[in-house]
């Protein structure tokens, strides 16, 4: 589509407010496991380290995922002599971009991790657990969806299986920091027994395109947001991994433009109307997955300073106006009855938690789901049936500021 097209987005306010701290909600159980040498078969009741016992990861619907694709698909896409699109003069470029390494030298951790974490207490310190290890655990995903394609990939495209070998380097360091992290709160994260036990999600290589490069960028606009936010309250800075936000986040940005360049490649996937569909409909999975996930855990946001809401729109639609550079069609995010929808989730969301952590038997909290469910379904449905906003421009909007690293 053309670039004009892209006026229907509005330009977003900043955001000017942001609640006070308030009560924090109990936290939700935390995965706590010990560090093992990765060969060893995992063990069924291993002893609690200081700091808690542990338990297994709970999967839910909103659970970081690991995933996996059809490889042999994926080789056929970035072989050159079948797909002449591809253009491996920008590609090239991106590699040298990748080689340079800019945050090489940049996690770097110091006392005040350990001095930190020993200050916090109560809620906020349980809730800042859970934020080290969903975090940990995403990066981690990445890590290895990134390795498997590097390694695949490296006879049919040696210089996008080497960028993708080093976006699982730079995964690797996130989830790395981030586990020590973990290690300041006396816990870890057993990344080896991660990789053998955890379910895998199978994407077609299409859809791969899509979902990560969304999650790159929103984790762009995550990041920068909050890093911004804490610089102007300093205040508010009660852990310093926050600190390191604005070079990580530059990692997430590098990563989605990559995954932009592909699906350029690949224009079958964003030239029809299943690509219209399609793109939509990744829009609202993450959009709705961020904002019900960031709704429970309300306490984590107000303990640096943020309104959870305002916080998750601010980035919703920032990605959204980014995403629309590429994606065929996005959501029409600044429509106020899109926030209403997600605020409707949010309280039927809560209706299942309730029935979950009620003390009724499995098959009658089963039945009582089921009427949330099927308006859960219904709101979402409704929000991916408004009318979209026709996009699909590879280059930038005139109005739109362009990212800098």
């Amino acid at each position: 589509m053309a670039a004009a097209e892209m006026s229907l987005l509005k330009p977003i306010k900043p955001i000017t407010r942001f609640g006070a701290p308030t009560a924090v909600r109990r936290p939700t159980s935390l995965v706590r496991m010990s560090s093992v040498a990765a060969t060893a078969p995992p063990k069924p009741k291993p002893k609690p380290k200081k700091g808690g016992g542990k338990s297994e990861i709970q999967e839910t619907l909103l659970t970081p995922r690991f995933y996996t694709t059809d490889f042999d698909e994926m080789e056929a896409l970035f072989n050159t002599q079948m797909n002449k699109n591809l253009n491996e003069a920008e590609f090239e470029a991106l590699l040298n971009e990748f080689k340079t390494d800019y945050n090489q030298t940049h996690f770097v951790r110091n006392k005040e991790f350990k001095e930190a974490a020993d200050k916090l207490e109560g809620p906020l310190r349980q809730i800042f657990v859970e934020f080290l290890e969903r975090s940990c655990t995403a990066e981690f995903s990445g890590f290895l969806l990134y390795k498997e394609l590097g390694r695949r990939l490296k006879k049919t495209n040696p210089v996008v299986a080497e960028i993708f070998s080093l976006m699982s380097r730079d995964e690797a360091r996130h989830a790395g920091f981030l586990n020590k992290g973990l290690s300041d709160f006396n816990l870890a994260l057993d990344l080896g027994f991660l990789t053998k036990a955890r379910k895998y999600t199978f994407f077609k290589p299409k859809f791969i395109f899509y979902a990560t490069y969304l999650s790159e960028k929103i984790g762009y606009w995550r990041y920068i947001t909050i890093y911004r936010h804490l610089k102007a309250n300093p205040e508010y800075q009660c852990y310093p991994i926050f600190k390191y936000f604005e070079n990580w986040c530059q990692d997430e940005n590098r990563h989605g433009d990559f995954f932009s360049a592909l699906m350029k490649a690949q224009p079958q996937f964003l030239n029809d109307w299943k690509a219209k569909l399609w793109s939509r409909f990744f829009c609202l999975s993450v959009y709705v997955t961020m904002y019900l996930n960031d709704c429970q855990r309300t306490a984590f946001y107000e303990g640096i300073g943020l309104n959870t809401k305002e916080f998750d729109m601010h980035v919703i639609i920032e990605t959204n106006r980014t995403t629309a550079r590429i994606f065929p069609a996005v959501l029409d995010v600044e429509n106020p009855e899109f926030k209403r929808k997600l605020d409707r989730m949010v309280e039927i969301n809560k209706k299942l938690i309730a029935v979950g952590e009620s003390q009724d038997i499995p098959f009658v909290k089963n039945l009582k789901k089921i009427p949330h469910v099927a308006t859960l379904a219904s709101e979402i449905l409704a929000a991916y049936l408004m009318p979209p906003i026709e996009s699909g421009s590879v280059d930038f909007a005139e109005f739109e500021p362009k990212l800098v690293y």
